[in-house]
């Protein structure tokens, strides 16, 4: 398997999701996405909103917070969702090619951009196949964090195996499927579970 660029990468699975949406009416971009209580439009505002910035200045913002992550979220939400979908359509596309980033490694930004493509196709019922090498890049990188999401964690005590790439990870009761689900499952989406097999499910689906 061929090295991911990580931003090349992520530069392409932001095209590829901005065409996706392109026809969305009214309706649909107010669907719940699997992102918490956001909608399809405010993590795709979200998204904008990390690729907006950098670390110093991401930082300078939430120190005037009072160090509220949540609140900076929020704030960044409202301001690249004001305007309706295609405002929020068109600001996310002119980030497409940007490296912008608030504090974090590289992998943080690729999980950033494929798991909310995800979390935003899924409940619109929009298929995409994802590239495997960022996957599996992926899935290396959430074995061994912990970040927020409490990846290494959820996963601790299993064997992963992808059945689309020659990757396995860990050791203990097995789970296997494809790359991109096992990303999903590691970073909370209880919807990937179903695409699982292995005696190690019942234990990541109780993780969950």
């Amino acid at each position: 398997m061929n090295e991911v660029n990580p931003w090349d990468a992520i530069h392409r699975e932001r095209a590829a999701l901005a065409m996706d949406l392109a026809d969305l009416d009214v309706e649909r971009w107010r669907t719940r996405s699997l992102c918490g209580d956001w909608t399809v439009q405010e993590t795709l505002g979200h998204m904008t909103a990390a690729a907006s910035t950098n670390p110093p200045k991401w930082m300078a913002r939430f120190a005037g917070t009072g160090f509220r992550f949540d609140t900076l979220i929020g704030k960044d939400i409202a301001t690249q969702t004001a305007g309706g979908p295609a405002q929020t359509l068109a600001r996310f596309r002119s980030i497409e090619s940007s490296n912008g980033h608030p504090p974090g490694p590289v992998d943080s930004w690729l999980g950033e951009t494929l798991v909310h493509a995800e979390d935003i196709r899924r409940p619109l019922g929009i298929a995409h196949e994802y590239p495997v090498d960022a996957a599996i890049r992926l899935a290396d990188f959430y074995t061994r964090s912990n970040l927020l999401i409490g990846s290494k964690k959820r996963v601790a005590g299993l064997t992963l195996r992808a059945t689309d790439a020659d990757w396995s990870s860990g050791s203990g009761p097995e789970v296997a499927g494809p790359a991109m689900a096992i990303v999903m499952t590691m970073t909370g989406r209880t919807v990937a579970l179903d695409e699982l097999d292995g005696e190690g499910v019942a234990t990541l689906r109780a993780r969950m």
